[in-house]
């Protein structure tokens, strides 16, 4: 076995040399230390007591001994009940105080988001605004006026979303408005009377100041999305430029999948300026992703306009990522992780008091949240007007100005608004899809027609329109059941919606349809 080379730190451990140490004080001083007639004295000479001293006194020992009885040594504490308990208050008195903290934060921010008393929101729920299909419609839209990079258009909406929820069957949907969709102005403002949707909102406030939010143009662009898409909508949430990158931020990223037709992926040079091109603020892969907020509001911006690929849609493919985008922070924002955690709870407050603001009254905050628990992702139907089959949606130039319109007609939103209908509502008429054949009994011309846009508004399905023979027999409007097929959802809804009793007769004057149901426009 070898020698152990005992040390620490790498100093090694010696024997002690008594002899050496015994005739230490008899070694001679080098001579190059002496000087002349000097004389070498002891190392503790100058601090020893100037009367002789014969060692150690027995006044000295009493003296130490006196200490320790005045002084005794501590034992350790043990650890008891009494004291887990103490701990245990102390720590509760933190986090009450982290939570108060929290609770004055989102007093504050609240208090800039919701109208009404905010205390309201702690005591009960208060019921969110339906329309007659039992769905409460939230219009959210951002304006890049907070941008730090000023530039042209910054009060356009270019992201205008529309978010549907059911109380009843906690289930929601989600879809997008082109912001290019040609409508008419309700308001005279510069832009004319007529032009793309994005201008609602500027133009229907001409006292709004820049970088102000406007609720009477917020109320506005409610007003046209809903006459659009057939909806009545409710409320709306304004979005500033940066509430999507610091929310982000506070819950520490978010997940998206890329989805792009291109096998590449997806690139967008758009933001590639802001590092003098040598980097890529929206490049990847097909595939899921983690995005930072930087790069989630890069990529919620990115439609190629200024080189790349995979985009091929342009605002419509940036209108699905700004879904999944919400979508992802939604879900990361209401995740435990996320408010367990006082630091990232505070910034993401932050976040939403200073860049949010909306029509919601704060006796309706608790039943936002607790839809919010309930309504997972699996239940949001995300849907664009773009892939409806047949086509809803075209392109074109209007006025020199590429332009989104109905493929019906420029204004006429009919096929719009069953399609909405059809997908919002699920309910049991929309699921027999009974067919309906329209007939003008009453002489007036285009009454067909605008009976069978009536109809279609409500999520029927009007296969034909045509004429039938004038009579004052069918009232205002008859209803006739043609088919054996048992339809009893249609059969109710068309009752409701014309108010009167369906017919299983034989039509009169010996009319005959191929259709389910037939309704005769009367006089």
């Amino acid at each position: 076995m070898s020698n152990k080379n005992n040390s620490i730190d790498g100093f090694s451990l010696r024997r002690r040399d008594t002899n050496r140490v015994r005739n230490l004080g008899a070694e001679p001083v080098p001579e190059r230390f002496l000087k002349e007639n000097a004389t070498v004295k002891p190392v503790h000479e100058s601090t020893r007591h100037k009367e002789p001293s014969a060692g150690l006194k027995r006044s000295d020992i009493d003296e130490s001994l006196k200490k320790f009885e005045e002084k005794p040594f501590k034992k350790k504490k043990r650890i008891t009940k009494k004291g887990v308990k103490k701990f245990l208050k102390i720590l509760l008195v933190i986090i009450v105080l982290i939570g108060g903290f929290l609770a004055i934060k989102a007093f504050i921010a609240g208090s800039k988001i919701f109208g009404g008393n905010l205390f309201d929101a702690f005591s009960s729920s208060q019921p969110l605004k339906q329309d007659e299909n039992g769905r409460s419609n939230i219009l959210i839209f951002g304006t890049s006026e907070d941008d730090p990079n000023d530039h042209d258009g910054a009060a356009l909406t270019d992201s205008i979303m529309v978010v549907s929820l059911d109380q009843t069957k906690k289930v929601a949907a989600i879809t997008s408005v082109p912001r290019d969709l040609w409508v008419k102005y309700d308001d005279d403002c510069e832009f004319g009377y007529q032009g793309k949707i994005n201008v609602v909102y500027e133009c229907s406030d001409p006292n709004k100041k820049e970088g102000e939010y406007s609720e009477k143009g917020a109320e506005a662009l409610r007003k046209k999305v809903g006459e659009v898409y057939g909806l009545d909508v409710q409320y709306s949430v304004f979005v500033g430029y940066k509430a999507v990158q610091q929310a982000v931020d506070a819950v520490g990223g978010v997940d998206v999948k890329i989805e792009s037709s291109d096998p590449r992926g997806i690139l967008d040079r758009n933001f590639d300026w802001e590092c003098n091109f040598k980097c890529y603020y929206v490049k990847y892969p097909n595939g899921p992703a983690h995005l930072d907020g930087k790069h989630a509001l890069a990529l919620s911006r990115a439609r190629n306009d200024a080189g790349g690929y995979g985009l091929s849609r342009g605002n419509f493919d940036r209108e699905i990522n700004q879904q999944k985008v919400l979508i992802a922070l939604r879900n990361k924002a209401s995740s435990a992780g996320t408010l367990a955690n006082p630091v990232a709870a505070t910034k993401l407050i932050d976040s939403l008091g200073d860049n949010i603001r909306t029509n919601f009254v704060s006796g309706e905050i608790k039943t936002l949240i607790d839809l919010a628990k309930v309504i997972n992702e699996p239940k949001i139907d995300r849907f664009s007007l773009v892939d409806a089959d047949p086509a809803l949606l075209t392109t074109g130039m209007i006025s020199g100005q590429s332009a989104v319109e109905p493929t019906a007609g420029t204004f006429v939103y009919t096929d719009i608004h069953s399609y909405i209908q059809k997908r919002l509502t699920q309910d049991e008429a929309t699921k027999e899809n009974a067919s309906i054949v329209v007939l003008n009994g009453s002489g007036v011309p285009g009454a067909a027609k605008t009976m069978k846009d009536k109809l279609t508004a409500k999520g029927f399905s009007v296969t034909n329109v045509g004429d039938a023979t004038v009579s004052q027999e069918y009232g205002k409007a008859a209803i006739y059941k043609v088919s054996k097929t048992k339809q009893p959802a249609t059969t109710a809804k068309l009752k409701k919606t014309l108010k009167t009793n369906v017919k299983t007769s034989a039509m009169p004057y010996g009319m005959t349809a191929d259709a389910d149901f037939v309704v005769i426009v009367g006089q």
